[in-house]
């Protein structure tokens, strides 16, 4: 059985890089600019970021900035950010996805990722507060707890008429990675049909 196995979420490898480079570019640490922005007293975040810009930041170095800035106690808030940070807190957003009236349904989610992690070495798995989404290149599935009684198995299908179980969302032709979904709510629904369609959006991700 495959192991379920969380990767680092894309975003924090981001953020990593730009804190990496931030006083080698700006001339200041992450400290340094979270004390200067303190300093200018303003409480809206858009307008502390737009600020940061006139002061020579980056759009993305001034969000991380302003955010940290505008939350007491930021030197913990964000330990997300880091790998072993993202890496318990992904953990611990599985847990509540799944307490309470959706506890039942993770058996479902576990077979669900184990599915997903078996089609291939280059499949990650990055939890969000919300959901789970599937990487191979990009984004190609997502397991979501979405009632008390089921889980929708997004999927990026581009524009694959939807047929059977596979429902069209209409995200392609809004541009969003996910195109459809299918209903689970037992193990009998993880059948060959879904396997299929899972491996289908695998494969359209590919190199």
């Amino acid at each position: 059985m495959t192991a379920i196995i969380y990767s680092i979420h894309p975003a924090v490898a981001y953020t990593q890089a730009i804190l990496s480079n931030l006083q080698e570019k700006t001339g200041r640490t992450l400290e340094e600019w979270v004390a200067h922005a303190k300093s200018k007293g303003l409480a809206s975040e858009k307008g502390l970021q737009e600020w940061l810009k006139e002061e020579g930041l980056g759009a993305t170095q001034a969000w991380i900035v302003a955010e940290r800035a505008l939350v007491a106690n930021s030197t913990h808030a964000f330990l997300e950010d880091t790998p072993e940070g993202y890496l318990r807190a992904a953990a611990a957003y599985v847990a509540a996805m799944y307490e309470g009236r959706k506890a039942h349904l993770k058996p479902l989610f576990e077979a669900l990722l184990r599915l997903g992690l078996s089609l291939g070495k280059d499949v990650k798995a990055c939890p969000s507060k919300t959901f789970v989404p599937l990487y191979r290149e990009h984004v190609f599935a997502q397991i979501k707890p979405t009632t008390q009684t089921r889980i929708d198995l997004g999927l990026s299908l581009r524009d694959t008429p939807g047929k059977g179980r596979l429902i069209s969302t209409g995200g392609f032709a809004k541009k969003d990675r996910i195109s459809h979904r299918m209903e689970v709510k037992s193990l009998a629904d993880i059948n060959d049909e879904l396997r299929c369609w899972l491996e289908q959006a695998y494969r359209m991700d590919g190199p």
